[in-house]
């Protein structure tokens, strides 16, 4: 038994390595023990990860206060572009939570239809496109040819239909074959209804469940299932907590490799997880007082999001510690926006009561 310090930790760690290796044995928490263990062994770069946390939900805030742009004197966060601190405030997720999630009261069909069809492109030209195309997006009046004709028409005149925030990879479809991808995954979300998969995950009694549906499916490999259903747990069709389980994707590794010289005796989750675990005894010891979502604090998906983005700072901030990818540069530039920020979170969350002018 290697020595160090006393932890409460699982029997079975969860050993998820690659985004998407297939998973050996299940993701859920075991019963509890108490065991020696070898902590992970941080560099530099994690005293980075919450001075970042910290200055990119300064922004946050003073851009939903309504302060003029320039919002930081950090010369990273100024001239590069980064995500939220927390994931369900960036602009796509918002626009998931508040225009196709909670638009109106919709039953678990028109919700699981409505989320992955808007996921799976991940991008708000190419909901709106459809909408103008075909209406309300819904199950109920779905026909295949409308849908599929709409994307190709964009496909064609050069319009993006995929967000690139990550890869999409086209799903098989060996009785029709070969396909355009948006084709692939629109019977993708067919098969999906048809296999009653709405009422499966009302059913499921664990995120990690939920988890296995969707990961089940060809195409959604771990990271990507776990996206979804972290997206589906917006809506009132499952109430799991953000606690339960995570899965770092290829950004978050790399960034996992600059915060830690060694991860000790844990896995990735389980890195993640302590991480989570001391995000107020961290940013005490920095002397830095945290803007949590009004008391809401920072949930797996989002230390898990804070590695990815970390990794990219770190290209400019650290340029010598190097992930698995060895990239140097970042490639996307912040350009400040006259939008509005007025973010809305999933209602079961009691957040929506903030104090600032034009917060519901």
């Amino acid at each position: 038994m290697p020595t160090g310090q006393p932890i409460e930790i699982d029997v079975a760690p969860n050993e998820v390595g690659a985004a998407d290796r297939p998973l050996e044995q299940p993701l859920g928490r075991s019963p509890h023990v108490f065991v020696k263990y070898a902590p992970p062994k941080p560099t530099e770069v994690f005293d980075t990860y919450w001075k970042f946390a910290f200055e990119r939900q300064a922004i946050f805030f003073r851009r939903a206060m309504g302060e003029p742009w320039p919002w930081t004197i950090d010369p990273i966060l100024a001239e590069y572009k980064f995500t939220n601190v927390y994931r369900a405030s960036d602009r796509v997720s918002q626009f998931l939570i508040r225009h196709v999630i909670y638009d109106r009261v919709r039953g678990p069909d028109e919700l699981v239809f409505r989320i992955l069809l808007f996921k799976i492109f991940n991008r708000v030209d190419t909901w709106k496109r459809l909408e103008g195309r075909c209406g309300d997006v819904s199950h109920v009046s779905y026909r295949f040819p409308d849908y599929n004709d709409e994307l190709t028409r964009a496909i064609t005149a050069g319009a993006p239909i995929y967000s690139a925030a990550y890869i999409m990879p086209a799903a098989p479809t060996p009785d029709a074959g070969p396909s355009r991808k948006h084709t692939t995954h629109l019977k993708l979300i067919e098969r999906m209804l048809a296999d009653r998969l709405p009422e499966r995950l009302v059913e499921a009694k664990s995120m990690q469940e939920s988890f296995m549906l969707l990961r089940s499916y060809p195409s959604i490999g771990n990271f990507l299932a776990y996206q979804l259903v972290t997206d589906l747990n917006y809506s009132t069709l499952t109430n799991f907590s953000e606690f339960e389980f995570v899965i770092p994707g290829p950004g978050a590794r790399d960034g996992l490799r600059k915060c830690f010289a060694t991860f000790g005796d844990l896995s990735e989750p389980d890195v993640i997880r302590w991480t989570a675990d001391r995000q107020e005894q961290e940013f005490e010891r920095l002397g830095m007082t945290f803007q949590t979502l009004w008391g809401r604090r920072l949930q797996l998906i989002d230390c898990q999001n804070l590695f990815c983005e970390v990794d990219k700072y770190s290209r400019v901030k650290h340029p010598t510690i190097q992930g698995f990818s060895g990239r140097t540069r970042i490639k996307q530039r912040f350009s400040p926006s006259r939008e509005s920020v007025d973010p809305w979170y999933p209602p079961k969350w009691n957040l929506n009561t903030g104090s600032w002018p034009g917060k519901c």
